[in-house]
């Protein structure tokens, strides 16, 4: 079976093994539990909107493995046309859900890393990882199943490498090898979606030495596996986001995160990808991180358009003309096109990889990166600004009270400003939905934190070939150097 439907979608969830906790309490259906119902329903649109053929175009591709139509999610990287393909997938997801979709876009990116990375080993080491990783992924095509992808650990004292820490479980590690698989335990921390995800992607979280090879490992498991607690962790400010009515401005889409408890979890050889190579974790974080830099950039694209489609409607609602923030609304033009072009860029300087895969620009990968992790930010400022005070002190009654038997009708009478109160309240809801409340992606840290970026930045920005050139332009012969460091 491939492509599945809204329905076989929600029942495959359904029918898994309770294991995710929220507020000390056992969610016992992700679907219907208020906690996790709206991201459930977020990455239920790519499943729901392929009945219609245009959407169908961008949520689906052909699998090189099959020649079979599957998920984009769960397709390989093979050429810049694919990354664009993917970014512009991620900004129409925004479009359509007003959030993350991060239950399939980590997962998507943790495929890809370990396509490559397996491809890598076994030409190196022997292994048959590669064919293994293959297998599953066939299989994962034909159950058209949505995957999370899992790498940021705990770490504890950042100081140490995982292997001198106090507590050995900073780290997700392996405690036992068995001839067919492996026991692990530890834990990784800040996963999206994974409510709404069947399978977990976990990769290594960093690039280990061999005193830490135990932690280089990589492996997928059934979201509801025996020994794997889950703990939702994103919760709003206020209770508004349980509420109906206008207080969850989108009813299918908000993120989630969640903390991943592994006490012991058994992990067969088959679903095994990496277990000790420790010379190849660093490659595998970097062949995750390419891809997810790169299409982030069309994630924040796409909630940067409802930024300014939701601040304008609140001015409007407020009687002002757009033309009054005609200034304003351009800078978050350029906002939005900068993240989502430089993302193009990267997959358009990118290059192929010996086992058939297309890998971004590593460098303008990490330039996004940072501008993903400032632009954002001053798309919602200006947001904020041109919606007026009730975009962004969050000073509006709720859902209840505006229609409370008691007052409702004096609240709608002093919200109302040009159009009506309804409106104006909707508008401004969904501006601090997406600026300050559940609506935000994680444009600091989600996919590493900029100062991380910063440093592939240095390492690739070839600041010596820069130097190089202006010296032949200037016509100096003699070597410049920089000055010994002053102890």
């Amino acid at each position: 079976m491939a492509l599945k439907t809204y329905e076989e979608y929600i029942e495959s969830l359904k029918k898994m093994r309770p294991n995710i906790y929220k507020f000390d309490e056992l969610i016992e259906d992700v679907t219907t539990h208020p906690a996790t119902r709206n991201t459930v329903e977020g990455h239920s649109k790519t499943y729901k909107m392929l009945s219609d053929p245009k959407e169908k175009e961008i949520l689906t591709t052909t699998s090189h493995l099959t020649g079979e139509p599957i998920s984009r999610y769960l397709s390989i990287i093979r050429s810049p046309e694919d990354m664009y393909a993917n970014s512009r997938m991620k900004r129409h997801m925004y479009h359509l859900t007003g959030t993350c979709t991060g239950g399939r876009c980590a997962g998507w990116n943790a495929i890809n890393s370990m396509f490559i990375t397996t491809f890598e080993m076994d030409e190196k080491l022997g292994t048959d990882y590669h064919q293994r990783f293959l297998t599953w992924l066939k299989d994962a095509q034909s159950r058209d199943i949505t995957i999370a992808g899992a790498l940021t650990d705990p770490k504890g004292d950042r100081t140490k490498p995982p292997s001198m820490q106090d507590d050995p479980d900073m780290n997700l590690h392996v405690v036992e090898r068995r001839d067919n698989g492996i026991v692990v335990r530890g834990a990784k921390i800040m996963i999206c979606g994974v409510a709404a995800a069947n399978e977990i992607f976990v990769l290594p979280g960093s690039g280990y030495r061999e005193a830490d090879k135990d932690y280089a490992i990589s492996f997928v498991i059934p979201r509801d596996i025996e020994n794997l607690t889950i703990v939702e962790t994103r919760h709003p400010s206020d209770m508004r986001e349980y509420e109906e009515g206008f207080d969850i401005p989108v009813k299918d889409g908000g993120i989630t995160q969640a903390f991943l408890l592994f006490e012991d979890v058994f992990v067969p050889q088959e679903r095994v990808f990496m277990a000790g190579e420790f010379e190849f974790s660093l490659n595998a974080v970097k062949y995750f991180i390419a891809p997810y830099r790169a299409a982030i950039g069309g994630c924040v694209a796409g909630q940067g358009d409802i930024k300014i489609g939701a601040a304008i409607l609140t001015a409007r609602a407020n009687g002002l003309h757009s033309k009054v923030f005609s200034d304003k609304i351009t800078q978050m033009h350029i906002n939005n096109e900068t993240t989502f072009g430089m993302g193009i860029a990267a997959a358009a300087m990118g290059r192929k990889h010996a086992c058939g895969a297309w890998m971004p620009d590593t460098l303008l990968s990490n330039v996004n990166k940072v501008h993903v992790a400032t632009l954002p930010y001053e798309t919602s400022r200006i947001a904020q600004d041109i919606a007026g005070g009730i975009g962004e002190t969050g000073c509006m009654p709720s859902y209840k009270d505006f229609n409370s038997e008691k007052y409702g009708k004096l609240i709608q009478k002093y919200m109302k400003a040009k159009y009506s109160a309804d409106t104006r309240t909707r508008a401004a809801r969904l501006v601090e939905w997406t600026t300050i409340g559940a609506g935000v992606p994680g444009c600091m840290h989600g996919g590493g934190s900029p100062d991380g970026a910063k440093l592939f930045i240095k390492a690739l920005g070839g600041l010596e070939q820069k130097v190089e050139i202006a010296k032949r332009l200037a016509g100096i012969s003699e070597d410049v150097k920089d000055p010994e460091k002053k102890k």
